[in-house]
């Protein structure tokens, strides 16, 4: 008599990834990524002074009052005129070309700090943005974090068509693409984290058990005082809690952390 095949026993919690997701406009840097790359875009004749000026004040509007749908279309708009028909090598090199000068120095120190603690627990740390995944993937290669959820855009023969693969990865579909990862690694998101400045990441907030919000707008502010949800200010003091609290919350896993990218 043959023997059943015996039953795969579930993985060990201690060996489920721990899942943590940093949005990046005005949460790990200032301002907006997208705009960065508009400007390097114009400098570089990729574009030309009207697109800068739209980027511009998507900028100013964006630091004043936060980001809401209208700006965003604005953004998308942009980001579609500035990629179609040209090459991918293209777009990656001028997104490569902004970091030391237009990205790096306009990071948050304090937020980068707490994705390197993050990463010390063993801890995956992704991006998770509506802007274009090649800024996301950018920035998550320099700051060595495990990858980024962005807006994709469509490629046919290696240039961009300025066409977008879905639809800009914002409000509820950051959550959607947060809980897909999490289903593929096998995670739980009830043991992830998640840090943002916006009200339209209230969803992706939601989905973790430790929800932080980062220097919030006022409707972010509101939601986290009624649920309970700590807020972090880009102050040493505030800091200094919100790496108390990695460390004292946070279980640390034994894993490796994986190399897949969303390519």
């Amino acid at each position: 008599m043959s023997e059943s095949p015996s039953t795969p026993e579930p993985p060990d919690a201690s060996d489920r990834p721990i899942l943590v997701f940093f949005d990046v406009d005005n949460t790990l840097m200032r301002g907006t990524s997208l705009f960065q790359l508009g400007r390097e875009a114009w400098k570089q004749h990729v574009i030309g002074i009207r697109d800068v000026a739209l980027f511009a004040w998507h900028q100013r509007r964006f630091i004043q009052v936060g980001e809401n749908d209208d700006h965003l279309a604005t953004a998308r708009e942009r980001a579609l005129g500035l990629v179609g028909g040209h090459t991918q090598a293209e777009i990656l090199g001028l997104a490569e070309s902004i970091w030391e000068h237009r990205i790096e120095p306009r990071l948050y120190r304090e937020t980068v700090d707490l994705t390197q603690e993050h990463l010390a627990k063993g801890h995956e740390v992704w991006l998770v943005s509506a802007t274009p995944w090649e800024i996301g993937d950018l920035i998550a290669r320099r700051l060595g974090l495990t990858g980024a959820l962005g807006t994709r855009s469509v490629v046919v023969d290696g240039v961009y068509t300025g066409h977008l693969i879905g639809h800009v990865l914002h409000n509820e579909r950051k959550a959607t693409a947060v809980r897909k990862l999490a289903a593929e690694a096998g995670a739980d998101l009830a043991d992830s984290w998640a840090y943002s400045d916006s009200r339209n990441d209230i969803p992706l907030l939601e989905s973790v058990g430790h929800p932080v919000v980062v220097n919030p707008d006022l409707i972010l502010a509101h939601h986290a005082q009624q649920h309970g949800w700590p807020a972090l200010r880009l102050s040493p003091a505030s800091i200094r809690e919100a790496q108390r609290r990695v460390r004292r919350e946070a279980r640390a896993v034994k894993s490796e952390k994986r190399s897949t990218r969303r390519d």
